[in-house]
This record gives structure tokens, C-alpha cells and sequence, in this order.
């Protein structure tokens, strides 16, 4: 009984440990969700303050994108060379430069280097998070543990809206000076520095990756790290998996990525792809970004917009812990499709809403009817979102690809989502002036719709399935 009872804790105190690195590891999550949010409440503040228009505003939004998808592309690819806990760390002082430099910037160039600066750190820790949770998590776990990153991100953005809101409210508006002579959008960057520093400094207390060691020779030091994840002698057998895995394989490459038989890109590698770009096609990142101006757009105030923010990102991380609750009882896949059904339908609710406004005085108005509707089918929308694509898209990209090119899988992957990403959030502000909001979302619906035939045809179920076990079709 004493040595029964002796493994189940220390059993405990492994599953703790897991869970600690692994929210550390989200820490990353948070940052991605924060340095993307805190643009939404300062677009105000940089059309004031660098007397841009729409298509400039809407570059200086989207420019972080394009660091992003360079950070998530060279990241997968850095990270098979010095290891996914390296580049995370690079991350974080990324994470620390951007929100600095964001805030004091003196002009749409200065701002647009350091928030591309910013996208690097988001796009390298938005691959290397779930890579690294994928590959410290046990199977039976790993998804519960993987949607930790979605849960991260979409906290990061709430605290980032309430931040904004909070500060916006202090000074009177984000215009307004708030503190030592700053206007209050800065200092929305600003605050971004205290969770990059503690993110830095948890980083240097977490073990790098065992798959990692394994592949670059290091077989004691890996055995040691799996023996405190899951015990001296699974951690040996696991090892000698890993081992034997990586053993019929040659260093990770690009070209790995391609069938050497027919010459085509692997199918898996297009079905990471589709899930990377479906989901931003379906529109969320607007959301994200843009929330205040919309709301602004049909009548609400700039406060009012901000706390609908707010309301959305405490949905959203409701969501994310009913997925956490489903993902690894029920699956990736069917979560997958319910989400993409709600959220075309929501999207359509959304659309016809808009399409009812009406000019009052100059400015596009709701009725309060519509104004609710509007509200209670965007906020539905995220919640659909939020139990499926949101979480399990990274669980996914995660795990889906072998253990070969999971780098370079992740690596291409990430490179596609910010592109569409990029080009959904420089679209969002031509589209609001040319077939106005009504429009847009009856586009983001069109691909939602498009998303559940995509799910239903080319992805395939990875529940509780081996990171080793994972194949090219």
C-alpha cells in the first residue's frame, strides 16, 4: 500500500511539473495574444498621432503580420538547430524590444520596425509553443495540454482589451495624455513589458525539449529530462522510441517536406496548410484588431466598443476551457466541423444584421433590436470559434506531422496562417470602405462554409495518438 501510494504521488508531482512547463510555455501564447491585441485599442492614437489614412492605418495594424510570418516560417527551421526552448527565449526579448519601441515610436516607420519586431517574436512563439508542449505532453494528455496555447493567447488578448479599456478610461480617451506627459496608446504597449520579462525569466527554469536532444545526439540528457516527465524506466523506453525513430530518418530538412517518389509536397504538409489559412479566412482576426472600430462603425461609442472587447475576450476564454474539456474526449475532427457550421451561420446572422444599418447624421447606425442581435451572433461567432479552430488548429500542428518535419511542417504552416492573416487585416479596412461591414462578413461566412466541406474531406483524427506514430498521408 506505502508503494502504491508512493507512485500515485509521484505520478502527481510529474503531472505537475508537466503542467507547470507547459503553462510556461504558454506564457508565449499570452504575449501573442496580448502584442495582437493592444493594437485594437491604439488605432485611434496612431491616426492622431502619424496622420495616416486608412490604408496607411491598416498597414501600420498589419505590419506585425509580416514579421510574424517570417518568425513563424524561420523559427520551425532554427528550432531543429538549436531547440525549441532556444528560440522561445530569443522570443521573449523580442516580445521586451517591440513593446518598448512601439510606445516611443515618433512615426509610421519607426512604429512599423519595431512591431514587426514584435510579429518575429509572435510568429516564432506561435509555432514553437505548441511544438514544444506537443513534445513534453504525454498522449493522453497532449491535447488538453496543447489547447493551454489557445487559452494563453485568448487571455493575453482580454487582459490586453481591459487594459486598454482601463487606461483609455483613465486618461478620457487613448488620445488623451495619461501619464509623465505620454497619451494613454502608449503606454497600451507599454504594459506589454512586464509579462515578456517574467516570460524570460520562467524560461531559463523549464527543460528543452527531449525529441530535441535526442536528434542532436544528446541521449543522456534527454533520458534524464523524460525520467522527470514520466518516471526512469518509461523515460528510458521513451527515449529509445525517440531514438529509434529518428534513427531511420537524416537531419531535417526543406526537402523533406516533398514525396521523393512523386515529387509532390506531402499531403499532410496541405493539410496543415488548409487548417493554417481557413483559420484566418473565416475572419476572426478582425475581431481581434479591429473590434473598437468596428463597433464604432455603427454607432456604439469608443468606450462602449472597448468593453464590448472586453466581453468578448471572457467569452472567448470560456470557450477555450470547454475545449479543453472536449478535445481529448471527443476528438479534433468533430469539434473541427461544429465549429465551422456555428460560425458560418453566426457570420450570416452577423452579415444580415450590418446589412440593415442606416445613416444617421453622417454616421452608420444600428437599431437597438439589430444593435443586440449584432452583439449576442458576433459574440456567439467567437465562442464557436473559440471551442474549435481557435485551440485545436494549433493542437494539430502540433502533432499531426511526423516527428521528421514537424519543424518544417510547423515552419510552412505558420508562414501560410500569417499571410492570410496579413491579408485578411489589410482587407478588412478597404472592404469596411468599399462593400462595408454587411459585405465582409458575408466573405468570412463564405469561407466558414467552405471550411466544414475542407474538415469533413482532408483531415484526419490524431486522438491519442503518439507523436511517433504519426505518418506523411
Amino acid at each position: 500500500m506505502h508503494a502504491d501510494t508512493s507512485h500515485r504521488l509521484a505520478q502527481l508531482k510529474r503531472q505537475r511539473y508537466i503542467f507547470a512547463i507547459c503553462c510556461i510555455a504558454a506564457i508565449g501564447g499570452f504575449l501573442f495574444g496580448f502584442d495582437s491585441g493592444v493594437i485594437n485599442g491604439t488605432v485611434d492614437g496612431l491616426q492622431a498621432s502619424f496622420q495616416s489614412d486608412s490604408v496607411g492605418t491598416g498597414f501600420n495594424v498589419a505590419s506585425m503580420l509580416l514579421g510574424c510570418a517570417v518568425g513563424a516560417f524561420f523559427a520551425g527551421r532554427l528550432a531543429d538547430r538549436f531547440g525549441r526552448r532556444s528560440l522561445l527565449i530569443v522570443s521573449a526579448l523580442f516580445f521586451l524590444i517591440s513593446a518598448w519601441g512601439s510606445g516611443v515610436s515618433g512615426g509610421s516607420l519607426e512604429f512599423v520596425i519595431y512591431r514587426v519586431m514584435g510579429g518575429i517574436a509572435v510568429g516564432a512563439a506561435s509555432v514553437m509553443t505548441p511544438a514544444y508542449i506537443s513534445e513534453v505532453a504525454p498522449a493522453e494528455n497532449r491535447g488538453r495540454l496543447a489547447t493551454i496555447q489557445q487559452v494563453a493567447i485568448i487571455s493575453g488578448l482580454f487582459i490586453a482589451f481591459l487594459s486598454n479599456y482601463a487606461l483609455a478610461k483613465l486618461a478620457g480617451s487613448s488620445t488623451a495624455t495619461l501619464w509623465f506627459g505620454f497619451d494613454a496608446w502608449r503606454w497600451m504597449f507599454w504594459i506589454e513589458m512586464f509579462p515578456a520579462t517574467v516570460f524570460f525569466l520562467a524560461l531559463l527554469g523549464i527543460p528543452e525539449s527531449p525529441r530535441f536532444l535526442i536528434s542532436c545526439g544528446n541521449q543522456q540528457k534527454a533520458e534524464r529530462v523524460l525520467a522527470t516527465l514520466m518516471g526512469e524506466e518509461e523515460g528510458r523506453a521513451k527515449a529509445d522510441a525517440i531514438r529509434l525513430s529518428l534513427a531511420k530518418d537524416h537531419a531535417p530538412s526543406l526537402r523533406d517536406l516533398i514525396n521523393s517518389t512523386t515529387g509532390r509536397v506531402h499531403r499532410i504538409v496541405w493539410v496543415g496548410i488548409g487548417l493554417a489559412v481557413f483559420q484566418q479566412l473565416v475572419g476572426i482576426n478582425v475581431v481581434f484588431y479591429y473590434g473598437a472600430v468596428l463597433w464604432q462603425a455603427v454607432g456604439f461609442s469608443e468606450g462602449d466598443a472597448l468593453l464590448i472587447n472586453v466581453i468578448s475576450g471572457a467569452v472567448s476564454i470560456g470557450a477555450c476551457l470547454i475545449a479543453i474539456s472536449l478535445v481529448d474526449r471527443i476528438g479534433r475532427k468533430p469539434l473541427l466541423w461544429a465549429g465551422s457550421v456555428g460560425m458560418a451561420l453566426t457570420l450570416c446572422i452577423v452579415a444580415y444584421a450590418f446589412s440593415t444599418a442606416v445613416r444617421v447624421d453622417g454616421q452608420l447606425s444600428l437599431s437597438d433590436d439589430m444593435g443586440i442581435i449584432a452583439l449576442l451572433a458576433a459574440n456567439a461567432y467567437v465562442l464557436f470559434f473559440n471551442v474549435s479552430w481557435g485551440p485545436v488548429m494549433w493542437v494539430m500542428l502540433g502533432e499531426m506531422f511526423p516527428n521528421q518535419v514537424r519543424g518544417s511542417g510547423l515552419a510552412i504552416a505558420g508562414l501560410f496562417q500569417w499571410l492570410a492573416n496579413f491579408v485578411i487585416t489589410m482587407s478588412f479596412p478597404i472592404m469596411l470602405a468599399g462593400i462595408g461591414l454587411a459585405g465582409a462578413y458575408g466573405v468570412y461566412a463564405f469561407f466558414a462554409a467552405c471550411s466544414v466541406v475542407f474538415v469533413m474531406k482532408a483531415v484526419k483524427e490524431t486522438r491519442g495518438r503518439e507523436l511517433e506514430e504519426m505518418a506523411y498521408e
